[in-house]
């Protein structure tokens, strides 16, 4: 009856440890959760990007307004005509 009993325990201890740290254990599943849920964040954030890169590049082909903009604020460039104030605080 002990054998028995104590087979029955080695038995039970070796499934109890490879549900919790073999391979497909429930902490590699929780791992592998946590992985995914990270990667859905950083796509989510990249296809944010590009859907803001993709707009400003459609701006920059069908109109001069984006690029008079960018010439305005990167390049300081103004219109012929046209006077620049720089307002400088103290």
């Amino acid at each position: 009856m002990r054998t028995l009993i104590a087979t029955l325990l080695v038995v039970f201890v070796l499934l109890q440890y490879r549900l919790w740290f073999g391979d497909g254990s429930l902490i590699k599943v929780w791992q592998l959760k946590q992985a995914l849920i990270e990667q859905q964040n950083e796509n989510q954030r990249l296809s944010e990007r590009n859907r803001v890169l993709e707009a400003e590049v459609r701006d920059l082909k069908e109109g001069v307004a984006a690029i008079e903009e960018r010439a305005r604020t990167e390049l300081g460039m103004i219109r012929d005509g046209e006077t620049f104030y720089q307002v400088v605080e103290e």
